[in-house]
């Protein structure tokens, strides 16, 4: 399995239009980042984790062009931002998307010039598949659901093999700790140092890793509170790693 991180950052991504602090400016490029978006490879299959307004920027500048299905996490803008720009990917047939049905409902409001009858030349050719916590296939891939609570809302992470992939986490469920058990990489949101009412802080995702025990965490969907990357990375523990856009990880 190889992971691409094609974006680590927050809903307002970083820099953050109009701030001079010394994320914002930072000339580092791991300090920039794009909307949270994941590609998995595996067994010769490509699986996009999210599709944000960033996508069609992230999918250029990676070089990837082709993909076997889509797997929403919830229907927040910046987690579905950029599915209109799945139409190169249609050019052979139609692209499963994978998500809950209150998902699938808002995301046929929100673009039904793609789901007409009569649709338009060129639009995507979006399959909807409707799913809930129950294990499913997408491009014949084990797919297990983990119910995340982002803040009061019930959203999906997705478990691919020995790698987890949970955004927007404010907390966990009990029983959804066993579905995270002998993991080799957990991809686990931290949006900032200090508390938020709807996401892990920094502080309280290294008490959930510590809890999940995975060989090894990279974190993502942060803001520029996150604070400098290379200021960070020095007080984490060994397993633990901010990522950054661009970065390949190989299991």
């Amino acid at each position: 399995m190889e992971l691409t991180f094609l974006g680590t950052g927050t809903s307002t991504g970083v820099p953050e239009i109009g701030c001079p602090c010394e994320v914002c400016t930072s000339q580092d490029k791991r300090d920039w980042r794009l909307r949270t978006s994941v590609l998995v490879e595996i067994e010769g299959k490509r699986i996009l984790l999210d599709c944000g307004p960033d996508f069609r920027w992230q999918m250029i500048r990676s070089r990837n062009y082709r993909l076997n299905a889509v797997l929403i996490s919830h229907e927040h803008y910046d987690h579905v931002g950029g599915l209109d720009d799945l139409r190169p990917f249609c050019r052979e047939g139609d692209i499963p998307v994978y998500a809950e049905d209150y998902v699938a409902e808002a995301i046929e409001t929100r673009i039904p010039y793609v789901f007409r009858a009569n649709r338009y030349p060129g639009v995507p050719k979006i399959e909807l598949h409707p799913i809930s916590t129950a294990p499913f296939v997408a491009a014949g891939i084990p797919i297990t659901p983990i119910r995340v609570m982002h803040g009061q809302l019930p959203i999906l992470g997705y478990r691919i093999g020995k790698m987890a992939y949970l955004t927007d986490v404010k907390f966990l469920p009990e029983e959804e700790y066993a579905k995270l058990e002998g993991l080799d990489l957990l991809i686990l949101t931290a949006l900032r140092q200090g508390t938020h009412p709807t996401h892990e802080s920094l502080e309280e995702a290294l008490v959930n890793i510590e809890r999940i025990r995975p060989k090894e965490t990279y974190l993502i969907h942060m803001s520029h509170r996150i604070g400098l990357h290379a200021e960070v990375e020095k007080i984490l523990p060994p397993h633990v790693h901010l990522a950054y856009d661009g970065l390949k990880v190989t299991l």
